[in-house]
């Protein structure tokens, strides 16, 4: 939610992650953004719809919105947050919608909470419509470019570290700006693993960056090191698809973006995926060869994704594992590049090309890129704000990888989090802030700054603890509101939200009014498992629609939010009345200096991680592992005796 400021209206208070920018410093532009990928395409838009001017600096001016590995967006959590990128102005939703080519609802069999929004993209298509955003917002300057090291003022105060007011670009051009946004993705200190051939690079013929890395590490900033990796790409033209399982999209597909007009959509030819498996013999050559690959030779020191292994690591970790799904992908329309989902892999060329024509389908495998591994630097995040602005370092933020997170959508997220933040911070204005309540998108700010990532961070619906409020059918009537309010949205969006809401209450009210053959009232008929907004209004005549008013002409989704709304309306209460109890937690603020050291009673643990961690509140502090509700107890009382 937004933290409001002292003006009239405003509900509560928020302190900014640090004091306002130096307005007599020189600057070329208000806010620069250094990478060019998924956090910073909707950190850039984000800061201009705010009213900023935006320099976008890519090593690779044609490699903007770069699908990098996967070419599909959403998924189990992830649709979730993609939807309220969408709700809140960002153009991932959108992107999505104009170059999918299978859209899936997943999870239809199971509740609304966890239903979820995934389409394979054109991954061409998706890299240019997203440039396209870029070049036509008058307020963005893309420039082409490497960002070699960061501008540096003076520290705020006596031994502090220095306020950063924007980057150096190789060839020796200054980009100044009071506000500046790190979303180098995998490629501080990068280098990629082949077997045993390693490369310097976050991503095949894209170098290093190593001079911001140097500059990171001179602020005095936590680094951690991580791994990720992608699977081999085969030509389609190569492959027997008769001997694999047919996956089509839905038959009827849902757009992700509340902009798109479903009667015009999709808006491409949709095509088939396909899933095959390995097997022994696959996996005989795996465990054959498994001292050659890096992770176990002991050439790569990062910690990869324990959720999406690589296919060796899967081998090995499950040995009873007779056989793994593998999902052949293609990457557009117009290519016949195939993505192996499922073999990501860092094994030497000819091992992959070995283990892959044992695959059914795959026997006869064209390879045009094989898989590697990327290990890379990050930023411990539990140095961030919740505004995702560097504690103690004025005028940075950083969004993306580079926080510890893996995949698009949580990038993009933490991109449209962080561009908005650092307009609102030069502008004066108060921060922006989603709560754990309010949004997937505040779950993974709040999981960010409260931990030090073991592993690359990736959104689950079983991370929300609120998940059945924040179901991807709603983004739109929880976060509209909030983003009109900052200035994100235009009261358009607003205004179409609240005519949502009118239908849906019409709806509600009328299915109360109206009774079947039993005399039992539609809405609690509508209750009961096996009934569907459809069901529970086909019997009724044309008269008694017309009399009750309010069931006719209703779009999809209104239907739909009434049947979710009124199944769910006991279970949705129960979790409003936990977010009450623990507002006061939630908005108990913790002074950044709390002595801890000095706090009779905590945990040696507990002290230990909230000395490292500095939790901004109560809340906040009870959701530290290690953290007990005794030690949260001790920490309340203290803040009692402070006041």
């Amino acid at each position: 939610m937004i933290e409001a400021s002292s003006e009239p209206g405003s509900e509560r208070l928020s302190r900014h992650p640090h004091a306002a920018p130096d307005r007599t410093a020189p600057k070329d532009f208000d806010v620069v953004v250094v990478g060019g990928g998924h956090a910073g395409i909707e950190a850039a838009l984000a800061a201009a719809r705010l009213g900023v001017h935006v320099a976008l600096v890519s090593f690779d001016a044609d490699k903007v919105g770069e699908m990098s590995c996967n070419p599909a967006i959403g998924g189990l959590g992830k649709g979730q947050m993609v939807r309220e990128i969408d709700a809140l102005g960002g153009v991932m939703a959108q992107v999505a919608d104009a170059t999918g080519i299978q859209f899936r609802m997943l999870n239809t069999a199971k509740g609304a909470a966890v239903r979820a929004p995934r389409c394979q993209s054109d991954r061409h298509r998706y890299r240019e419509v997203a440039t396209q955003r870029i070049l036509d917002h008058p307020a963005v300057d893309l420039i082409e470019g490497a960002a070699v090291g960061l501008v540096l003022g003076d520290p705020a105060s006596k031994g502090g570290r220095p306020s950063v007011h924007g980057v150096r670009l190789e060839g020796g051009r200054v980009l100044r700006a009071p506000a500046t946004i790190m979303t180098t993705g995998t490629f501080l200190r990068a280098i990629m693993h082949t077997g045993e051939t390693i490369t310097k690079g976050g991503r095949v013929d894209e170098p290093s960056a190593d001079g911001l890395t140097g500059d990171v590490e001179a602020l005095g900033l936590r680094l951690g090191r991580l791994k990720t990796g992608t699977p081999p790409r085969i030509d389609a033209k190569s492959v027997d698809f008769s001997v694999m399982e047919e996956q089509p999209g839905d038959d009827i597909p849902k757009p992700f973006s509340y902009l798109t007009d479903p009667s015009a959509f999709p808006k491409l030819t949709q095509a088939f995926c396909h899933i095959t498996h390995t097997n022994s013999a696959t996996h005989d050559i795996i465990r054959d060869n498994i001292h050659r690959a890096p992770m176990y030779m002991g050439a790569i020191a990062g910690v990869g994704p324990r959720y999406c292994p690589a296919v060796e690591d899967k081998i090995m970790r499950f040995p009873d594992r007779d056989r793994h799904q593998v999902f052949v992908e293609p990457e557009g329309l117009d290519t016949d590049v195939l993505y192996i989902n499922g073999v990501s892999t860092s094994l030497p060329a000819e091992i992959q090309e070995s283990f892959m024509h044992t695959i059914p389908g795959l026997e006869s495998a064209k390879f045009l890129r094989h898989g590697y591994a990327v290990e890379y630097d990050f930023v411990q995040p539990s140095q961030l704000s919740d505004t995702l602005a560097l504690q103690d370092v004025p005028g940075l933020f950083l969004a993306g990888q580079i926080n510890g997170t893996s995949g698009y959508e949580e990038a993009a997220g933490q991109g449209l989090i962080a561009g908005s933040n650092a307009a609102l911070w030069i502008q004066d204005r108060a921060p922006f802030v989603l709560k754990r309540h309010e949004a997937y998108l505040g779950v993974m700010v709040d999981d960010l700054v409260i931990t030090n990532p073991r592993e690359p961070y990736r959104m689950f619906s079983s991370r929300a603890e609120y998940r059945l409020l924040l179901r991807q059918d709603n983004a739109d009537r929880r976060l509209v509101p909030l983003a009109v309010e900052a200035g994100l949205v235009d009261r358009s969006r607003l205004e179409a939200v609240e005519a949502k809401e009118a239908a849906i209450a019409h709806a509600k009210k009328a299915l109360s009014k109206l009774r079947d053959k039993d005399n039992k009232a539609l809405v609690d008929v509508l209750r009961r498992p096996e009934e569907t907004f459809a069901s529970v209004t086909s019997a009724l005549d044309a008269a008694t629609l017309e009399k009750a008013g309010g069931l006719t002409g209703l779009s999809p989704e209104v239907e739909e939010a009434v049947e979710i709304d009124v199944k769910y309306e006991g279970y949705i209460e129960r979790q409003q009345m936990q977010i009450d109890r623990l507002a006061r937690q939630e908005a108990e603020e913790i002074p950044r200096d709390l002595d801890y050291e000095g706090l009779q009673g905590l945990a040696s643990e507990a002290r230990e991680k909230l000395i490292d961690l500095r939790p901004r509140t109560l809340g906040a502090a009870s959701r530290i592992e290690g953290v007990r509700p005794n030690d949260v107890a001790l920490i309340g009382i203290q803040l009692q005796r402070l006041r």
